[in-house]
């Protein structure tokens, strides 16, 4: 089967939209931008962290109504949020009722949902910018790694006030993911740093982004072949992980891409150009893999859009016009809102997003009539199933 070239991918406009019409809007009780959205692995709970302070979970029914199970408040902004696994997909024995969240006061915070607990720990000298659940073979309790503004990643066995370990980074961390026993942390200076959980308290390489500017987001695909770097500049940038799989002595999923059909990169994000030949170029805030479909994935951003993707053919599988914070159809270029963060739910039935005021665009754009949304979107066939022949068929 012979691939597109990157250079084939254009870069995608779209109209305005107050919310699709299957889609499921939550209660919009977050008093800030929520920051991070993440799926419990064991049910479907969803959990929301804001600048606010708060985690508000949420119990979500099949028919995507709503109530809201538990909240927990911290002093500081919010900046990420992760739930456990589960025991199914660790070696660690988990429950999937842990979420932990990360922000402004430089600590990470613990809610068991089953029991109502909560618990902090400190150790980072900034504030936490990632938190992620890791699979660490070598742990036989839940491990938690929390990535900071102060150049460390700290490594959290829940059982100690302390850290296990602590990971040295170049720069500060501004992104982080983990599947598969496998780290990706983004730093400042377009750093990209590759952890072997197998060994997690070293870094076993470190590189350059593919992106030319500022890293937003990373993601880890769920059978650790590949990641995407997700960056301010419009773009996006896929890497396989072959040759670190190669250095441990793994190879690549069957089935999976290969490392060349994998490394590319591509333009999204962006409006057409005017009269003038100036495009608006929008951040890339976050980017998810398709917990069943492992070769698709989605990308959004502060036009307000999201589209799904397919990694092999590098095609684009269905876009979604911007969104507008106020419900409105403003098609100004400095009206509407962001799309913060997004997450998929444990089977891919629903894919939740949040839309707020994109904070890195200044205070002086924000106005009282961009809302904090919390929106739940139905994933259906078109949107995921990758659209391509059988490997044995394709000619």
């Amino acid at each position: 089967m012979t691939l597109p070239s990157a250079r084939n991918i254009k870069a995608l406009r779209s109209p305005t939209r107050a919310i699709l019409p299957k889609d499921i809007e939550l209660p919009a009780d977050a008093e800030d931008t929520i920051s991070s959205v993440s799926w419990s692995p064991a049910a479907d709970h969803l959990a929301a962290a804001s600048w606010d302070g708060r985690v508000r979970v949420y119990d979500i029914s099949a028919s995507g109504a709503a109530h809201r199970a538990a909240v927990f408040a911290v002093e500081g902004p919010l900046l990420d949020c992760d739930w456990a696994k589960t025991a199914e997909s660790s070696p660690v024995s988990q429950d999937g009722t842990l979420v932990a969240a990360g922000g402004a006061d430089k600590k990470t915070h613990i809610l068991h949902l089953a029991t109502g607990q909560q618990a902090s720990f400190s150790g980072h000298g900034a504030p936490i910018r990632a938190v992620r659940f890791i699979e660490a073979p070598a742990s036989s309790a839940p491990i938690i790694a929390s990535g900071s503004w102060d150049r460390t990643v700290k490594l959290w066995d829940l059982r100690q006030r302390t850290p296990v370990a602590s990971i040295i980074c170049q720069e500060r961390v501004y992104a982080m993911d983990s599947k598969a026993q496998f780290l990706v942390v983004g730093t400042a200076g377009r750093q990209i740093h590759l952890v072997d959980l197998q060994n997690p308290t070293a870094i076993l390489r470190t590189t350059v982004s593919p992106l030319e500017h500022q890293t937003k987001a990373v993601s880890v695909s769920p059978d650790g072949t590949a990641w995407v770097t997700a960056g301010i500049g419009g773009r996006c940038g896929i890497n396989a992980l072959e040759e670190e799989k190669s250095l441990m002595r793994r190879s690549l999923t069957p089935g999976s891409p290969s490392s060349s059909a994998t490394n590319f990169t591509f333009k999204c994000h962006r409006d057409s150009p005017d009269a003038q030949k100036m495009a608006q170029v929008w951040s890339v805030n976050d980017v998810q893999f398709h917990p069943v479909h492992h070769t698709t994935f989605t990308t959004a951003g502060s036009d307000g859009s999201f589209y799904f993707w397919d990694l092999v053919t590098h095609q684009r599988l269905r876009g979604y016009p911007r969104i507008t914070g106020d419900g409105s159809n403003n098609d100004s270029k400095d009206g509407g809102s962001a799309i913060t963060n997004t997450a998929f739910s444990r089977d891919g039935t629903f894919f939740a997003y949040a839309v707020g005021y994109d904070w890195s665009r200044g205070c002086i754009r924000n106005t009282p009539q961009i809302r904090n949304r919390l929106i739940l979107h139905l994933v259906s066939k078109d949107d995921a199933a990758p659209k391509r022949k059988p490997i044995n068929e394709a000619k």
